[in-house]
């Protein structure tokens, strides 16, 4: 029963949770996998498929009950609708794509779906796959959590188009603009934009034939050259019978050694990422050149010349002129310094901004922006880039990539009379991306927020912009710049007078354990999705890293020690980052007075620019990001500054002092508001022997705990290995072994061991304290491995649990998608279940069974930052029945109520899939909170279903009603 009235007091207060729910439009009842799959026969064959015959399937099981049904006629008959609303502009987003970027793309789709939907523009979503199907997909899709999970649920969430051509007939009728976000192939090089213009569809961008010259990076060359710019030297490799002579003469004439001349091999149409590599002389271009052919990525590829000593940056260029008169002005350009720490391998330091390295979070990279070079370099760059994107004939916005070349290293020959010579080097741009990247933390918002730009502002200005090409759409009335109504200001002692009607959020991340560039990602989430709600003040704070703090014997001093670690309050711009190193960094930077001097004049220089165009622009209400610094409080401070400010703090510092309850015990201790579990129950829960011992009484209620061997670091070091090994099998009765910190998060350090070889690996990586264990040291294949920092005094030993391996296959030739294998021979698979609800009566959400492609343990990346896995939420029929899923989900309610959980948190277990019994794992009081996260889905899964702003949102209420 407390279940029942859980779930209907979550779905009452929703209704007024969220002011966009209802501006959700295409497929949302199709919201969760796999939620009601008999609506996808409601009209579907009339208004989405003139050409039946091609149904979606179901194949991995029967479909769940629902009651979710869809008016297909009302849906695609908007267009009427918003007449009779005063024109609400349609926006169609298209990601995915055939590239190996698509991935990015819809991590891109996402962001974009995030920040611009409003009552006044509605949202309708498709995707493209790599085989060029179209599909229109349920906004929820966006949030799967790889490319694999979203393929897998495509055929039983998706409506799938004939052909091309009939795709494009709907978007005709169905949207107002099309806003393309598909990166790399068919995206960037006018395939997408050549089949809108053919049946007149409206979209954001360049138009095809543009887009064919500038994508192609020879092609782009040429014309660099023509309009007088500096270029890099190259040579075009066409074919597998490239003249391995030509190419040796071409390393003679640029003065590189034909046996280790360094140059870069990149596809001459594969985007700015995927495939670029560095080559060592004429042999190994020719082979890399092949190999990028061989893989499919492009048939021409570009021999470069390698830019040594230079430094390389990136320009948002964004239109704000009217009608077919351009007006491009270059924000703030951005230096990317790659950094090598320790790094000792040569090859490594000749290394590039690669795929990598430019979307996953990598101490090897950072970011200045502006940069980090003289005022006349970084004018030129921008009027450089200006010039380009008009002699391009480019359109809306495109981000531009270079390297300036000091004199001192600059071996370009140029003329005097070509673009970019100053006095002090050389500046060469090499890469044009027609469609930037458009991730939370992207260049396009990091340069955007600098110059006074919100993500929802800049998305918008660019769509508008767009719209004023067209006639028809340019007077809709009903768009607007959807500024917000106040400045999202983030400086703590400056905003807190100004805004006294809005609740005070102060959301705080970092700290310095293994897992705080996820709690980087879960907090940035977090303060975005939050920023969709005008009633609250929304501030972003890192909690920087503290060597100083030990595991000191006095209490008192300990204590003292925590209160005076660090706090920043950060500005805007500062939180786009993909480090805590880096944010930290930032603070830093901005603070010095030159530098702090130079970033304020730039930016006033840019909004002046900008501002020439946009004040023609009716939409355009003002930019709405402040210039302000980062502020630097003790912890302590921060504390009584919520305190005063009636603040409820956010907490997304994973692991240390965020989980454990030291942070929730201080805020306890000034009666400040905070989100999750409360002090008691978080220390538990990070101990996974503290979590067992709490729950062991409930095994004749169904909850089951495994049985653990707590072992110390010296004494494990001091026994020979072998010894250890038998005592620990011996005692767990068990042949292979699962190691974990004993205080640390869900993934750190968590290993399979097989042996006792196994066990000498890890004990020698905790004794010499290395950040990670490399891929397939352990004598079972597995993916990095995360330790902790610093190495932990307690280990956990335990049996490691055998589950049936769930495994996606492909059909046969004759059929298509793909299907899921699972044997059940054990009965049992791995679960992960939110819970959400006040102390006492925590109501359980979907379970999900994730389903790994690699390895037997989930890394962070895994399960944050868009790895492997497909998740089912919730298990399909052909896994688990109804009534054992019922039962499934009461234990975990058990499991949160014995432990006196509340607001919101994760436990990880296994479940006997005909009883509904529950293994447990381990409970995760802060759990990852990034845009791809499971509980997203989860919360998607709910009735009604809980959108990530509605869900964050329900979080922070439950911690601003907390009983003190």
């Amino acid at each position: 029963m407390a279940a029942i009235s859980q779930t209907s007091n979550l779905s009452s207060s929703l209704r007024s949770c969220g002011r966009r729910n209802h501006t959700r439009t295409l497929l949302d009842s199709s919201l969760s996998f796999p939620h009601s799959l008999s609506l996808l026969n409601l009209n579907l064959n009339q208004k989405l498929n003139p050409h039946p015959g091609k149904q979606p399937s179901l194949v991995y099981g029967a479909p769940r009950a629902s009651t979710d049904v869809v008016d297909y006629d009302r849906i695609l008959e908007k267009e009427e609708i918003g007449e009779e609303k005063g024109r609400a502009l349609r926006v169609g987003i298209i990601c995915g794509g055939p590239s190996a970027e698509r991935g990015i793309s819809l991590n891109s789709a996402r962001s974009v779906l995030d920040h611009i939907q409003g009552d006044d523009l509605h949202v309708s979503c498709y995707y493209i796959d790599c085989n060029l199907n179209a599909f229109a997909i349920s906004s929820a899709q966006l949030y799967s959590n790889t490319p694999a999970d979203f393929d897998f649920k495509l055929e039983s969430l998706a409506h799938s188009f004939q052909t091309l051509s009939d795709f494009a007939e709907h978007l005709a009728t169905a949207v107002d603009i099309v806003f393309p976000v598909i990166h790399g192939q068919f995206g960037e090089d006018g395939g997408i934009q050549e089949l809108l213009e053919q049946y007149n569809v409206p979209f954001v961008g360049t138009g095809s034939s543009e887009c064919i010259q500038a994508f192609d990076k020879y092609k782009a060359s040429s014309l660099l050259r023509k309009h007088g710019f500096t270029t890099v030297p190259s040579f075009l490799v066409q074919g597998y019978e490239t003249n391995k002579l030509e190419l040796s003469e071409w390393f003679q004439r640029h003065q590189l050694d034909p046996n280790q001349g360094k140059v870069v091999v990149k596809p001459t149409r594969g985007g700015s990422s995927i495939g670029v590599g560095v080559a060592y002389g004429v042999t190994d271009s020719l082979s890399k050149a092949k190999e990028i052919m061989s893989e499919g990525i492009d048939d021409k590829v570009l021999i470069e010349i390698f830019l040594e000593e230079g430094s390389e940056f990136t320009a948002i260029v964004l239109d704000v002129g009217s009608g077919s008169d351009s007006h491009p002005v270059v924000l703030l350009p951005t230096e990317v310094e790659l950094q090598f720490r320790g790094a000792t391998d040569v090859k490594e330091k000749d290394a590039i901004f690669n795929y990598r390295r430019k979307y996953l979070p990598t101490q090897q990279v950072a970011y200045h922006t502006p940069p980090r070079f003289s005022l006349e370099v970084i004018e030129n760059i921008r009027k450089g880039a200006s010039l380009l994107f008009q002699h391009l004939c480019l359109r809306d916005f495109a981000r531009i990539d270079g390297w300036f070349l000091p004199s001192s290293c600059c071996k370009l020959s140029s003329s005097e009379s070509e673009f970019g010579r100053t006095e002090s080097g050389t500046i060469v741009f090499t890469d044009i991306n027609l469609i930037s990247g458009m991730e939370q933390t992207s260049f396009l918002f990091q340069q955007a927020s600098k110059v006074g730009f919100s993500h929802t502002n800049i998305l918008r200005s660019i769509i508008h912009h767009a719209c004023m090409r067209f006639p028809n759409l340019a007077s809709i009335s009903g768009i607007s710049g959807h500024v917000p109504s106040r400045s999202k200001s983030s400086q703590l002692n400056k905003s807190l007078p100004h805004c006294k009607g809005a609740q005070k959020v102060f959301v705080i991340f970092g700290g310095d354990t293994s897992e705080r560039q996820v709690s980087l990602m879960s907090g940035t989430n977090v303060w975005l999705n939050l920023q969709a709600f005008n009633d609250l003040e929304v501030i972003p704070c890192l909690l920087s890293p503290a060597s100083e703090y030990g595991s000191g014997v006095d209490m008192v001093k300990e204590v003292d020690n925590v209160k005076n670690r660090t706090v920043w309050s950060l500005p805007y711009s500062l939180v786009l980052r993909h480090t805590t190193e880096e944010v930290l960094d930032a603070c830093i930077e901005a603070n010095e007075p030159d530098r702090a001097a130079l970033t304020s004049y730039l930016r006033q220089r840019v909004m002046n620019d900008l501002m020439e165009g946009l004040k023609d622009h009716s939409w355009f209400t003002g930019f709405d990001i402040a210039d302000e610094l980062p502020t630097r409080f003790s912890l302590g401070q921060w504390i009584k500054l919520a305190k005063e400010a009636q603040a409820t703090v956010f907490i997304a510092v994973h692991g240390g002092i965020g989980e454990d309850g030291t942070l929730q015990s201080l805020l306890d201790a000034e009666a400040v508001p905070y989100t999750g579990p409360g002090s008691i129950a978080s220390k538990i829960c990070m101990d996974k022997v503290a979590t067992s011992l709490a729950l062991e009484h409930l095994a004749n209620s169904g909850v089951l705990t495994i049985n653990k061997d707590v072992r110390g670091k010296q004494e494990l070091l001091n026994k020979p290995t072998d010894e250890i090994w038998h005592e620990l099998t011996s005692k767990l009765k068990c042949e292979t072994l699962c190691v974990k910190p004993a205080k640390d998060g869900c993934s750190t350090g968590v290993a399979r061991l097989c042996c006792s070889k196994d066990l000498a690996v890890y004990l020698k990586a905790v004794q010499d304290g290395i950040l990670r264990i490399p891929d397939n040291s352990l004598s079972k294949a597995h993916g990095m491995i995360e330790m902790p920092n610093p190495p932990p005094e307690l280990l956990i030993f335990e049996p490691f649990i055998e589950t049936d391996e769930i495994v996606v296959t492909s059909k046969n030739k004759d059929e298509t998608g793909r299907s899921l294998m699972w044997k059940g021979h054990s009965r049992w698979v791995e679960i992960t279940v939110g819970v959400i609800g006040k102390c006492g009566s925590m109501h359980s959400l979907s379970p999900s069974v994730t389903v790994k492609e690699s390895g037997d343990i989930l890394s962070l990346e895994e399960k944050f930052q868009g790895g492997t896995g497909v998740n089912l939420t919730p298990p399909p029929l052909s896994i688990m029945s109804e009534e054992a899923l019922s039962k499934c989900k009461q234990h975990i309610e058990l499991i949160a109520n014995t432990l006196q959980l509340e607001g919101f948190s994760r436990i990880d277990a296994f479940v006997n899939v005909d009883s509904g019994e529950v293994l447990i794992i381990e409970v995760n009081t802060v759990p990852g909170m990034t845009p791809s996260t499971v509980l997203i889905h989860q919360a998607l899964a709910e009735q009604p279903p809980l959108y990530p702003h509605q869900f964050f949102r329900k979080l922070l209420d439950l911690g601003s009603e907390r009983s003190m």
